[in-house]
C-alpha cells in the first residue's frame, strides 16, 4: 500500500478527525485526545449542535462538511449510523484519507464491496473497528490456540436505546462472529439459528449454532434485553479449556495434568496486556496509517464477518417462517389476532 500523501514519516503526528459524534464516536474522539503522536483536528456530525457540543468538551474545532476537511486532516473515523457507513467512508477516502469504520462495516454486503473497492482504488487504510479483537484477554488466548473443537460464547447485556438501528446480529454477536472466524480460521459450512424481538421491532435476543469445514462448533447467543451484563467465551480444544470473559479482560487455561479416575488440572492465568481495547484498536489503526501495512480487521475481515451475520440473519428468518404459519393456527391467535405480529 503506497502512500501518496507522505504523511507516513515516523516523528509525524497523525492528524485525525471523528465523523460521528454519538456514543462511540464520542469515545474515540476521548481516546484520540489522550495518544501521542496524533493530532485530534476535530470532529464532524451532520447534528451540527451534537458536533459543537463534543467540539466544546474536547477543545477541538468543528468541521460542517466531510469536504471542509481536505487538507487538515490524514484519517478519520466513523461513527455515524450503519445506514451511512458506505456513503460516509468512500467519500472520506475519494477525498484521500485513511479511515477506520465502526462495526457493522456496512448494512449490506454490497455496501461492504464499495468501502473495499474505494480503499483499493485510492489506495487507502480501511480498518473495521471490531475492537474485541483488541481485548486483552482474546490477545492473551491467541498464542494457546490449538485446533479448538467446541465454543461456547455468551454476550448479554441490558437494553439501552443505542444502535436500535441494527438486529442484535449486527449490534452484538457480530464481534464473536468475528472472533470465531479469526480463531478457527476455516470456512463454516452450516448454520442454524434462532431469534425474536423482545423490545423492538428488530431481533432483540437470538442463538445461532456454527459448524467449521474442520468439525468445530460454536453456540453463540447474543441480547441486548438481558437483566445482567455477561461478555464471556469458553472453548475446548485437546487435553484442555479456555475462558475469556471480555468484561474483566481476562483469561483462564485450564489443562489436564495428570489423567485418570482421580485426575489432577493445572490452572494458569494467562498474561494479558493492560490496555483499553478501543484505544489499542486506534493505536494499531495509526500505526497502519504511518506504515501502510494492512490491519488485521481491514475491509476483508470485516466484510467476512458482515456475511457471516448475514447468514446468522437469513437463518432466523427461515426460522420464523415455518414458526409463522403454527402462530396463524394457534387457537389463541385466532382470538387475539395482535398476538400473531408480534
Amino acid at each position: 500500500m503506497s502512500d501518496t500523501r507522505g504523511v507516513a514519516g515516523e516523528n509525524r503526528k497523525i492528524r485525525v478527525a471523528v465523523a460521528g459524534t454519538g456514543e462511540f464516536g464520542k469515545n474515540h474522539v476521548r481516546v484520540y485526545r489522550e495518544m501521542e503522536g496524533v493530532e485530534l483536528v476535530g470532529v464532524f456530525d451532520r447534528d451540527a449542535g451534537r458536533a459543537a457540543g463534543v467540539a466544546k468538551e474536547f477543545e477541538t474545532r468543528t468541521f460542517y462538511s466531510l469536504d471542509e476537511m481536505r487538507g487538515a486532516v490524514d484519517a478519520v473515523s466513523v461513527a455515524v449510523p450503519t445506514v451511512a457507513h458506505a456513503e460516509v467512508g468512500c467519500r472520506l477516502m475519494e477525498l484521500g484519507f485513511d479511515v477506520l469504520v465502526e462495526k457493522p462495516m456496512a448494512s449490506t454486503l454490497a455496501e461492504a464491496d464499495e468501502l473495499v473497492a474505494a480503499a483499493k482504488k485510492h489506495e487507502r487504510v480501511l480498518q473495521v473497528g471490531h475492537v474485541e479483537r483488541f481485548n486483552p484477554a482474546v490477545l492473551a488466548i491467541e498464542p494457546v490456540v490449538s485446533k479448538p473443537l467446541f465454543f461456547e460464547v455468551h454476550r448479554l447485556g441490558v437494553f439501552t436505546p443505542r444502535s436500535l438501528d441494527v438486529d442484535v446480529i449486527f449490534d452484538l454477536m457480530i464481534h464473536d462472529l468475528d472472533i470465531l472466524r479469526a480463531l478457527v480460521n476455516e470456512e463454516v459450512t452450516e448454520v442454524k439459528a434462532v431469534g425474536i424481538p423482545v423490545l423492538t421491532d428488530k431481533v432483540d435476543i437470538a442463538h445461532a449454532r456454527l459448524e467449521f469445514v474442520g468439525g468445530a462448533v460454536a453456540n453463540v447467543t447474543a441480547s441486548r434485553v438481558s437483566t445482567e451484563r455477561v461478555r464471556k467465551m469458553r472453548f475446548f480444544q485437546r487435553h484442555e479449556y479456555i475462558s475469556v470473559d471480555y468484561a474483566r479482560r481476562d483469561a483462564l487455561r485450564v489443562g489436564v495434568k495428570r489423567p485418570g479416575p482421580q485426575p489432577e488440572f493445572a490452572f494458569e492465568k494467562l498474561a494479558a496486556p493492560s490496555v483499553e481495547p478501543l484505544r489499542a484498536e486506534l493505536e494499531a489503526f495509526v500505526s497502519s496509517v504511518r506504515s501502510r501495512v494492512e490491519p488485521k480487521t481491514d475491509g476483508r475481515a470485516g466484510r467476512e464477518a458482515l456475511a457471516l451475520a448475514s447468514r446468522v440473519m437469513e437463518s432466523i428468518r427461515e426460522h420464523d417462517a415455518r414458526v409463522q404459519p403454527k402462530a396463524q393456527s394457534d387457537p389463541e391467535t385466532q382470538r387475539n389476532p395482535e398476538k400473531a405480529n408480534r
